[in-house]
């Protein structure tokens, strides 16, 4: 077998011709992740493993079992060539998206998007010339890993919205400090994020006998993932990480988290929910009367009647959590301080959990382009006449920060004061940095009664001075000035697309 960075440079330079043909990081990706799902099944089912892996024949469209067909498995198709190797694996492809369990969740809506024959070929070649269930998880996990992230970085791919940076998800579940034998959920999960860094940061941090092995691999995770190929992308991503098994039920759900409550209740919930605000479904609680809206569903469990996505979706992460789960979630800026639907969820998370933590993030971390957001840290409790959230951490690390996409990537190590300030080990024990001895000061605490008593009990606070304003002679470089700019400018116009589908609405009404 080549060694490993020469299998990882394979990989990657063939991705690197495939675009130059046209075929785009997305598609190379897609058909990676079938092609290496069929080879290691094919090693699965051989010794030491022995799996009892069947594959089915081929189908036909309406999906009934083709006389003397062949059957869909690595074997035979790669001795296939040509016309020929293009027919089986199109049949190939449509039979395994029809199967049950993992099988049929990889192969969901699965098309060939390599149409030249011997360029699918070359790729086979490559795939089966590897013992891939040899390879070491962190070699497959860092192969795959960078094709996420150059489709997510290349906009015309569209997957940026389900990539969350990784310094981002590794200080948040570095605060949560998730523990072995506790469930973990993402209710929008994208391609695993949050999955791979919790199962990564448990094994470094605890010394897990037998059983708890097996419950981190089989057990510990959950999600939703409406998006189809995204789904496939996660499941495929968690397999290569050696998180679940690959005759397993999938552990991802297709239903939309919103719709309603699935019964689900676990330890932790870490998230980074896309950020649209319009929804097609209008969600109303038990008081609430419905807006008029084509469709609608009913949530008892909601706090408010709203068809804005990102003032529906803090309130499902609560009814997720057991009584005493914890949470981490981004949330775009104006969840912090919309007024009516918005208004009455910030009041009800911070009574009906103890919402002990919000970290403003930079602009300039995402994909997205003109995405604020923050990260709320909340811990769930039993119900209660007085509110549980006492006092509210915030730790500013916008102002006068800049990073960018490409030269100034956000790191783990930018973030590590505010881990340090969060005190995972005993968050109950905390120092501001901010006084008046020292106003930059980035960390500091507000009394709840403070917040209660602001306009609309408006969460966007900040306090620290924007040096670009007061010393124009030291402003940021012009790259990355003009990446803030259009960031600014996204982030208007996608308010003002807001308000337009709100007077439409209204207008129709």
């Amino acid at each position: 077998m080549a060694n490993e960075s020469a299998l990882i440079s394979k990989v990657w330079n063939f991705a690197n011709v495939l675009r130059d043909d046209g075929v785009g990081y997305g598609d190379y990706l897609e058909q990676i992740t079938y092609l290496l799902f069929l080879k290691m099944a094919d090693e699965m089912a051989r010794p030491p493993y022995n799996k009892d892996i069947r594959f089915p024949k081929i189908k036909d469209t309406e999906g009934a079992e083709v006389p003397g067909g062949e059957t869909c498995d690595w074997q035979t198709l790669s001795r296939k060539r040509g016309a020929e190797l293009e027919a089986f694996y199109t049949q190939l492809l449509r039979t395994l998206a029809l199967e049950k369990g993992m099988l049929g969740q990889i192969f969901t809506k699965s098309q060939n998007k390599i149409q030249d024959p011997a360029k699918l070929l070359k790729i086979i070649d490559m795939i089966g010339q590897e013992q891939w269930t040899m390879v070491g998880a962190d070699v497959k996990g860092d192969i795959y890993e960078g094709l996420l992230e150059k489709n997510a970085a290349d906009t015309k791919s569209g997957a940026g919205q389900y990539f969350t940076p990784r310094a981002l998800i590794q200080a948040m579940v570095a605060c949560v400090a998730p523990e072995p034998g506790k469930t973990i959920h993402d209710p929008a999960c994208g391609t695993g994020g949050f999955f791979l860094a919790a199962f990564d940061y448990i094994t470094a941090h605890h010394a897990l006998d037998r059983d708890q092995k097996a419950f981190l691999k089989n057990q510990t995770f959950s999600g939703n993932e409406i998006v189809a190929g995204t789904r496939r992308l996660c499941l495929m991503n968690m397999f290569l990480h050696n998180i679940g098994e690959i005759d397993g039920e999938s552990f991802i759900s297709p239903n939309d988290a919103l719709i309603a409550d699935e019964g689900i209740r676990v330890d932790y919930v870490l998230a980074n929910p896309p950020f649209g605000k319009k929804s097609s479904m209008t969600i109303t609680n038990e008081e609430g009367e419905q807006e008029k809206q084509d469709l609608s569903y009913n949530r008892q469990d909601f706090w408010a009647t709203t068809s804005n996505k990102q003032l529906q979706l803090p309130a499902t992460h609560p009814s997720l959590l057991k009584i005493t789960g914890e949470a981490a979630v981004v949330l775009p800026d104006n969840v912090l301080f919309e007024g009516g639907a918005g208004e009455t969820v910030r009041k009800e998370l911070m009574r009906a959990t103890e919402l002990h933590t919000i970290l403003r993030l930079p602009t300039g971390i995402f994909y997205a382009h003109g995405v604020k957001a923050n990260v709320l840290f909340f811990d769930n409790k039993p119900a209660a006449k007085e509110p549980w959230t006492k006092e509210v951490w915030m730790y500013d690390y916008r102002t006068n920060v800049h990073h960018t996409l490409k030269k100034k990537t956000m790191a783990l190590e930018d973030l590590q004061d505010f881990i340090r300030c969060y005190n995972p080990a005993n968050r109950h024990v905390r120092e501001e940095t901010y006084s008046e001895a020292n106003p930059e000061g980035r960390w500091r605490k507000f009394r709840y009664e403070e917040i209660i008593a602001r306009d609309k009990t408006n969460l966007d606070i900040f306090w620290l001075k924007d040096q670009s304003l007061a010393d124009l002679d030291n402003l940021p470089d012009p790259d990355i000035l003009a990446a803030e700019i259009i960031e600014n400018i996204e982030a208007g116009l996608d308010s003002f697309r807001a308000i337009m589908e709100t007077v439409h609405g209204g207008g129709e009404g």
